[in-house]
């Protein structure tokens, strides 16, 4: 959808008698993705409605205890709605968010009314079909949630005075659908929109290694396989509702394509998403809602710049603990890239990433480069503790560091006194024999005959962890001699981590790249939080993010994005594609990746919510439309002009010379540029 069709009807104030509820599981409740997505967002949503805005999701505790401040309502509409549930047994909490915009929320308790869910699955079954098996407690999770959220939507317009009331209730993913469902199928006077983000199959069906994008097109809802089982052969029509079946998710399933269906406005967060829909739930989107970013820009494009070296040196204390005894690179001729996310090995394109380093380590040894790159794998998964020989380095590095401080300030002190007298100090006095001696001693203690390790802790069930079984394939095992060292770190980024302590977005800023070939990836905030920081990225044409990028940037390399194509190549292909742009970006120079930099960090305007808030808006008068056109003037073009795959506003190629020469005269400057490969 392009910008620019947004238009000036959209500056309208909002009436006094319309409200919006936003409902999702992960209101004020850290789960997943969605949680980033609706948080970052409510400043600008709360801007533009105010208190016509509230958040509707499950009571989760732990997180109210620390995120919520728990308070009144003022609104008397909205305190008897609650009111009502309260008299009914149910727990219903009313409070403020403490985050940007400071939104109200309503959050219900689901174990307080988990006594009505033996009648709840018989309405929904009786109203719908939809059975609810007794083992799976997040679909009756589901289940309950949905009926509270119904139950307080149609309290609460029931008590509004006036005209009929413009309610506009918008629900992301399945498990908030059932009350998007009941309420659409109970014809409640609102209006509905309800985001998918993933959908449950595309998800499964991916994790399952299926050839997910060629098969997608075979999907037949009207053709059921005469014999079960997992989608086979190529020439194969395949049922979703039988592939549901075969992954035990058909009850969900059925919740999210009965709320895709029922729903005004259908939206996803992005072009590849919205196709998956259209074949997978088989209803086209209304609106693609991107996700955005909270951006906050500086002053002085150095500033930034700044942030970049201050991070880079505390990775490169954390480096020269790691490789004690094999500390044989410069770190000013180091480069730091970086995977991370959920830990889905072939999804998240963790495999051709660790493909492309052994070939790139083959290139810039052939090469004879001096680049060294340090490759950051940070993936969550179960361990047991800390590797020892890692924690032991920094140990070292430590008790070095705290001898050289030591010795540098008697040595200043010996050259200010012999200064201060007039004479210049003698080097052979400077350092004593004790000081030498300690010297020795720290020295001996960073030698180990072992090589520095690959994973920064003690994995459960190493010998199938896929990361490492890969690494061990393509043998990268950190040695001397090669140009590409692999670090997997398994575990989420702190400050207070002993070995690297930094939180997350430090430690973004401090890389030099950060490397996302996602085969399935509905969005990508990684490489969004990349570009914002303005930190280049590579992504792929199957993720929410690349196709985005595309669609709005002329020339998304020149601007530190580089978009690796997995749709329509296959796996070599696509890895030879991802090596070509390591490799090329190994061999700029330090002023070309500072002014590529400065072009990355040029795009966060883009990823502002400022900026995508406006999708959200639109979507809203949409769904008003639907039930509402007395209000709106209806523009006959729109069918037809705001479509998901509209072009698009794109950012022109920048004008100056490009960041990197191309890869056949990358070495005829004599610098510390590697020659071109030989493929």
């Amino acid at each position: 959808m392009d910008l620019s069709e947004l238009g000036d009807s959209l500056q309208e104030p909002a009436e006094p008698f319309r409200f919006n509820f936003e409902i999702a599981w992960e209101v004020a409740n850290k789960v997943g993705g969605i949680y980033t997505v609706i948080r970052s967002k409510a400043a600008v949503t709360t801007a533009e409605l105010g208190d016509q805005y509230c958040m509707l999701g499950p009571y989760n505790e732990a997180c109210v205890r620390l995120e919520v401040e728990v308070m009144e309502p003022s609104f008397s509409v909205l305190r008897e709605s609650i009111e009502v549930l309260r008299s009914a047994g149910i727990k219903v909490v009313f409070g403020r968010w403490l985050i940007d915009g400071y939104p109200k929320v309503v959050l219900f308790d689901i174990g307080s009314a988990y006594d009505k869910l033996a009648g709840w699955r018989k309405e929904l079954w009786e109203l719908c079909h939809i059975g609810i098996p007794d083992d799976d407690k997040e679909s009756k999770d589901a289940v309950v949630f949905g009926n509270l959220v119904y139950w307080f939507v149609t309290e609460f317009v029931s008590r509004l005075p006036g005209p009929p009331p413009m309610v506009v209730t918008h629900f992301h993913e399945w498990l908030s659908g059932v009350g998007l469902i009941l309420l659409r199928m109970r014809d409640a006077p609102v209006s509905t929109i309800f985001t998918t983000h993933a959908t449950l199959l595309g998800r499964y069906l991916c994790a399952g290694n299926v050839d997910f994008y060629n098969q997608l097109e075979k999907f037949n809802v009207d053709k059921v396989r005469e014999q079960g089982g997992s989608s086979g052969g190529n020439n194969e029509l395949l049922d979703p509702f039988v592939e549901a079946g075969d992954r035990q998710i058909y009850h969900r399933y059925c919740i999210e394509r009965a709320a895709v269906h029922t729903t005004h406005i259908f939206s996803t967060v992005s072009q590849v998403t919205a196709d998956e829909a259209e074949h997978l739930l088989k209803r086209k989107p209304d609106i693609i809602l991107p996700n955005g970013l909270n951006v906050v820009k500086f002053s002085a494009i150095h500033e930034f710049q700044n942030l970049h070296a201050k991070a880079k040196e505390k990775i490169h204390e954390f480096v020269r603990g790691h490789f004690y005894g094999h500390y044989n690179f410069d770190l000013d001729n180091t480069l730091y890239l970086f995977i991370a996310g959920r830990y889905e090995f072939s999804n998240k394109g963790a495999d051709l990433f660790l493909e492309s380093l052994a070939r790139l380590n083959h290139y810039l040894r052939s090469s004879n480069s001096n680049v060294t790159v340090m490759a950051f794998l940070i993936f969550p998964t179960k361990t047991n503790s800390f590797n020892v020989d890692s924690l032991k380095g920094q140990a070292i590095t430590k008790q070095l560091r705290e001898a050289v401080d030591d010795i540098q300030t008697k040595v200043g002190k010996k050259i200010f006194e012999a200064a201060l007298s007039g004479e210049l100090p003698e080097s052979s006095k400077l350092l004593d024999d004790k000081d030498i001696i300690t010297l020795k001693r720290c020295i001996y203690a960073t030698q180990r005959p072992s090589l520095p390790p690959v994973v920064t802790h003690n994995i459960v069930d190493d010998f199938d962890d896929p990361v490492l079984t890969h690494v061990r394939r393509i043998k990268l095992f950190n040695q001397r001699q090669d140009r590409v060292k692999v670090i997997f770190h398994p575990e989420f980024l702190s400050s207070t981590n002993p070995l690297f302590k930094m939180d997350y977005e430090e430690f973004v800023r401090g890389c030099h790249l950060g490397v996302f070939p996602s085969y399935y990836e509905p969005w990508g905030y990684t490489p969004a939080e990349c570009t914002v920081m303005g930190i280049p990225s590579v992504t792929t044409n199957l993720s929410g993010f690349g196709c985005f990028i595309a669609q709005h940037v002329a020339d998304p390399a020149t601007y530190g994005i580089y978009i690796v194509d997995r749709r329509f190549k296959n796996a070599e292909e696509s890895v030879q594609q991802l090596t070509h742009y390591l490799y090329e970006f190994c061999s700029q120079t330090r002023r070309q990746r500072i002014i590529q930099r400065n072009r990355t960090e040029r795009l966060s305007d883009l990823l502002d919510w400022q900026t995508l808030g406006q999708y959200y808006r639109t979507a809203r008068k949409k769904a008003l439309q639907c039930t509402h056109p007395e209000y709106f003037k209806r523009r006959s073009s729109t069918s037809g002009s705001q479509t998901p795959t509209s072009p698009g506003f794109k950012y022109p190629r920048p004008l100056s010379e490009p960041p990197s020469a191309p890869p056949s005269e990358a070495g005829d400057d004599n610098d510390d540029r590697p020659s071109s490969p030989t493929h």
